[in-house]
C-alpha cells in the first residue's frame, strides 16, 4: 500500500515510516468514514491508551524516584487527559490528515478535542503495533517533550487549586455559572464566570464548557494571589 503525499510528510512530522501503512490510515479513519471494508481508529485509540498510560508511568517513576503515589497520580492524569492528547495531536497537525465523514467535516471535526485526543492514541498503538513498544516509547517521549519534565506545574488543575485556596480560608467552593453562549452549533463558544460568596468573580471564554470554567478559575485565583 502507497501512501498519499500528505500521509508522507505526516510520517516524516511525527518520526515513524510504517512498514504496515494501513495500519497509519486506520488510525486516522474516524468512525464516520468507516464501513463493512474499512476500519476505524477505536479499536487502535483503545489499546493506545493503555500504551500511553504505561509509557507516562514509567516516565513519571524514572524523573523523580522518591515521589509518593499521591504526588505521581496528579502528574499522571495531567500528561495522558484528553485536552493533553488533543494539544500534542494540534502540534503536529494531525487534524489535517484525519479521514472524517461529510458530516463531521462539516461540524468542525477537524478541531474537536475528542477526536484529536482518540486519533492521537490510535497513532501511539499503530507504532506500538508497528515498529514495536521501544517505538512507541520513543513517539511519546517525543512528542510530549517538555511537557513530561513540566508536568509538576499543571498536575492540579486551576479548578482544584482554587477549591483548595478558597477551603483554606473558611469560604465555600466556587460557584459556575454560563454567561453567554456565542459561535455556530458546530464550534460554540461558552463564557463562564467564577465566582466566590464574598463577591470576587472572574469570567472566561473558551470553546468547552469546562475549558471555560477552568480558565475562569485560574484567572480568579491569579486575582486572589494577587490581593491577598
Amino acid at each position: 500500500m502507497k501512501l498519499s503525499a500528505d500521509l508522507q510528510a505526516f510520517e516524516a512530522r511525527i518520526g515513524h515510516r510504517f512498514a504496515r501503512p494501513d495500519l497509519l490510515v486506520q488510525a486516522l479513519t474516524h468512525g464516520s468514514m468507516s464501513s463493512p471494508t474499512r476500519g476505524d481508529n477505536q479499536r487502535l485509540e483503545f489499546l493506545g491508551d493503555r500504551v500511553l498510560g504505561l509509557v507516562m508511568a514509567q516516565a513519571l517513576l524514572d524523573l523523580d524516584a522518591e515521589a509518593s503515589e499521591g504526588l505521581l497520580a496528579p502528574r499522571f492524569n495531567a500528561l495522558v487527559r484528553k485536552e493533553t492528547c488533543a494539544d500534542v495531536a494540534r502540534q503536529i497537525d494531525l487534524g489535517a490528515v484525519l479521514k472524517l465523514g461529510r458530516s463531521e467535516t462539516l461540524s468542525g471535526g477537524r478541531r474537536k478535542q475528542a477526536l484529536l485526543g482518540d486519533a492521537i492514541e490510535a497513532l501511539i498503538a499503530a507504532v506500538y503495533i508497528d515498529g514495536g513498544f521501544d517505538a512507541a516509547r520513543e513517539l511519546i517521549l517525543r512528542l510530549w517533550g517538555a511537557r513530561v519534565r513540566n508536568v509538576e506545574q499543571d498536575a492540579r488543575d486551576p479548578k482544584t487549586a482554587l477549591q483548595e485556596w478558597v477551603q483554606a480560608r473558611g469560604q465555600k467552593p466556587p460557584d459556575y455559572v454560563e454567561i453567554a453562549r456565542s459561535g455556530p452549533d458546530h464550534a460554540p463558544v461558552f463564557t463562564i464566570a467564577a465566582r466566590l460568596e464574598d463577591g470576587h468573580e472572574a469570567q472566561a471564554s473558551a470553546g468547552s464548557k469546562r475549558q471555560a470554567e477552568q480558565a475562569a478559575a485560574a484567572a480568579l485565583l491569579a486575582q486572589l494571589e494577587m490581593t491577598s
